[in-house]
């Protein structure tokens, strides 16, 4: 199959470059490796929408940071994803980082964020009263968000596929070679022809790049260990809750979720093993001792999970977009680590605008709708509605999932709609079956026969996060 345009990578940046694609009469895919859209970095990050004070000036980082901060709220919108202005916090605990914190707003501002305070004890104590007493004063940004990050990445995915993108998963780029008029990119089982490439593969862009011969930049993973608390504390503070950064990055949070829970990480050590997702005892409790610094006295009773995330760090320091020394029909969107999911909006729209330089997007499909309307959630409706949407369907009014009051219905539209969930963990991701308090403890038996029906596959093959983590075995009996 030939198309006018390859993504490689079904990340928040590929899939936010697919959803801008989709507004133009092209024949775009998306080639992602998982079993699923989110896999990667996007899954397992803190769901920041920075305001763009911490970047350095001059750099694309800085400049679509502020630029994607800006977007993020009507794009959450149209996306009907949950988003929340909540700010952020950069607190000192000395003049010293006093210091800090007065060179990150002289470098915000250069930076072009509007919305920029140095606060006092008094008035950061009024924003957050729960914090350590031995904070001295904060930078204060009210522009900054929250947003879930795998729900903007398949409702992005969704609504480009709603739009004609397609999307093939299981397809692990092996090899790309420019054949001259177009690029050949296969994976193990397929091969796919297209004139125009973007590489958005996350930690594995420097390979991908390597394909061709691009070997100016590298990409090494650094992992991050979070918590999640339950939501029953997830109002600990208001505002997203940073320390003074060091060098390894942005330094250990505290934040509300997008759903009300409460989240601190992530630890920040560079590895070399790209796939190396595991949790360590050590690395846990040195986030809980560095969160304590912000916010003591965090009930560990109310942890509910713990998990890793793997963060992109390029080798040039910045986000690296531009289009190849040597084979200029292939773009690289790379190192896009942290702000990128707050950028992501304007790296997609940054991308376009490269595109249209190339004489690539000329004529814009009339009929593109950028709106994806969100999955019907009963358990956040009011008593006459959810009685209405029960009556037309009473797959509303069972529920799977009692932690978070998730119904059969919510779970077959995230088996149906773009782009299909096709596994436990997917479901999860979408509607949030199995997040509470037991994790899918209870509600696991009844998503994987939901599963099974709608896939028409036997519950044996239903699995967890694709090929190879099957769930069940066989009948017992």
């Amino acid at each position: 199959m030939r198309y006018d345009i390859a993504v490689i990578g079904a990340g928040v940046t590929g899939s936010m470059i697919a959803r801008e694609l989709a507004k133009y009469n092209l024949s775009v895919v998306v080639l992602e490796k998982e079993n699923d859209v989110a896999m990667g970095s996007s899954k397992a990050n803190s769901g920041i929408v920075h305001a763009g004070y911490d970047a350095r000036p001059g750099t694309l980082k800085a400049r679509l940071n502020v630029a994607g901060c800006a977007m993020m709220p009507k794009v959450a919108s149209e996306l009907g994803v949950p988003y929340r202005q909540n700010g952020s916090l950069v607190v000192a605990f000395c003049d010293e980082e006093m210091a800090a914190v007065q060179e990150l707003y002289a470098r915000g501002r250069l930076n072009g964020v509007e919305h920029l305070y140095v606060l006092g004890r008094e008035q950061l104590f009024s924003l957050e009263p729960h914090l350590s007493p031995a904070a001295v004063g904060a930078l204060y940004a009210p522009d900054a968000g929250i947003v879930c990050p795998y729900s903007l990445t398949i409702a992005a995915m969704g609504n480009a596929m709603d739009n004609g993108v397609e999307l093939k998963r299981n397809f692990p780029v092996m090899s790309l070679a420019d054949r001259g008029a177009s690029f050949e990119i296969s994976s193990p089982g397929e091969t796919v022809e297209a004139a125009f490439v973007i590489n958005a593969a996350g930690l594995y862009a420097d390979r991908v790049a390597a394909m061709v011969g691009d070997g100016f930049f590298t990409i090494r993973p650094r992992r991050g260990e979070y918590y999640l608390f339950d939501r029953s504390i997830g109002n600990v503070v208001r505002q997203t809750v940073f320390q003074a950064p060091t060098a390894m990055g942005k330094g250990v949070l505290v934040t509300p979720t997008a759903h009300g829970n409460l989240l601190i990480g992530p630890t920040a050590e560079d590895i070399d093993d790209k796939e190396d997702k595991k949790t360590t005892a050590a690395g846990l409790e040195k986030m809980t001792l560095a969160a304590a610094k912000s916010v003591p006295g965090l009930p560990l009773n109310g942890v509910i999970t713990a998990f890793t995330g793997l963060r992109a760090v390029g080798s040039t320091g910045d986000f690296i977009i531009t289009q190849s020394p040597t084979h200029p029909r292939l773009i690289h969107a790379a190192a896009i680590e942290s702000p990128g999911l707050a950028s992501s909006p304007a790296i997609a729209a940054y991308v376009e605008a490269m595109l249209q330089g190339m004489g690539v997007l000329t004529h814009k499909r009339r009929e593109f709708n950028p709106y994806r309307a969100p999955i019907p959630c009963p358990g956040k409706m009011g008593e006459d509605e959810r009685y209405s949407l029960i009556a037309h369907d009473p797959a509303y009014g069972r529920i799977v999932c009692r932690c978070e009051e998730i119904s059969e219905g919510e779970i077959r539209d995230a088996i149906r709609r773009n782009p299909p969930a096709a596994d436990t963990d997917g479901v999860k991701r979408r509607v949030r079956a199995g997040m509470g308090r037991c994790q899918g403890g209870f509600c696991l038996p009844l998503v994987t026969e939901l599963l099974s029906a709608e896939l028409g596959i036997p519950m044996d093959q239903v699995t967890k996060r694709g090929p190879g983590s099957e769930i069940l075995s066989g009948p017992v009996k």
